[in-house]
């Protein structure tokens, strides 16, 4: 029995990164899949690590070989999920979480279905925007446009299987823990799992 993939998607300043960190952090058979780019290397950053840091022919190679879930262009650079990387975690049995935007998860569920997706909210605007200020990294005209990014992006929420409300981090966390147990939890994995178990138990 595999891992399973999970997308995690969230507007700018909704905590999705504190939360998904603490969830890993939490329970070691979760991992975050790491990312491929074309970017610079920024200080402090490791390859393989913050992201697979490769040259535009590389990961135009990459997307020839068709081994990207799904891959978008920033600005002046290009990022991806690697199909490969995700299915190797996914043999070990490692639940994934592809911490992506709506369009990345739209890819992804054209090639795995089978996805669960969640889709975290913060619990208003005004809270959205005093998460962002309080970030005192950014210009005013900067947040007004990560808002306007932020309502574009929630608009999608119903496209996701579950949703989470980051109003209380505690509360949100226990809510997005429950989610990956509930799912450990079905019929075919428990089955999978005890099959020894169950047949020692249902023997004539």
């Amino acid at each position: 029995m595999s891992g399973s993939l999970y997308i995690v998607s969230a507007p700018s300043g909704a905590g999705k990164t504190s939360l998904v960190s603490k969830l890993i952090e939490q329970d070691s058979r979760i991992v975050v899949s790491v990312s491929s780019t074309t970017r610079d290397i920024r200080p402090g950053e490791k390859n393989g690590v913050n992201y697979h840091f490769l040259s535009v022919e590389a990961f135009n190679e990459k997307i020839a070989e068709g081994d990207f879930l799904e891959h978008a262009q920033v600005f002046d650079n290009f990022y991806g999920t690697s199909k490969s990387a995700v299915e190797e975690q996914l043999k070990a049995r490692k639940d994934v979480i592809l911490e992506i935007d709506w369009q990345g998860a739209q890819q992804v569920r054209k090639l795995m279905p089978e996805a669960i997706s969640i889709f975290i909210l913060p619990p208003s605007r005004e809270e959205l925007r005093k998460r962002l200020n309080n970030r005192g990294t950014d210009s005013e005209e900067i947040i007004e446009r990560r808002m306007r990014d932020a309502i574009s992006e929630m608009s999608h929420y119903d496209e996701f299987d579950y949703i989470v409300v980051n109003n209380n981090f505690e509360i949100a966390l226990n809510k997005l823990q429950s989610i990956f147990t509930a799912n450990r939890l079905t019929k075919v994995k428990q089955a999978s799992i005890h099959k020894n178990m169950i047949d020692a138990l249902l023997e004539k």
